[in-house]
């Protein structure tokens, strides 16, 4: 595995035995299990995206009431 790949690894969050197991398919082959473990990586990043977006979508809700005057 190059060192692009072990930053961008690094940078959405995986720890470094995950990188060290992900480092260790890539060695021997196993390209199979390492994308299934890299699509749950997404699902798992796609989730707090989506619980970050209700979130937002909250204070915009929040704003827009306390800007109209009806925050009771």
């Amino acid at each position: 595995m190059n060192e692009n790949l072990t930053a961008i690894l690094t940078d959405i969050g995986l720890s470094k035995d995950e990188i060290n197991l992900a480092q260790k398919l890539s060695d021997a082959g196993q390209n199979d299990e390492l994308q299934k473990r890299l699509r749950l990586c997404r699902c798992d990043l796609m989730d707090e995206m989506h619980i970050t977006q209700r979130k937002v979508d909250n204070l915009d809700y929040l704003l827009r009431q306390f800007k109209g005057g009806t925050s009771s």
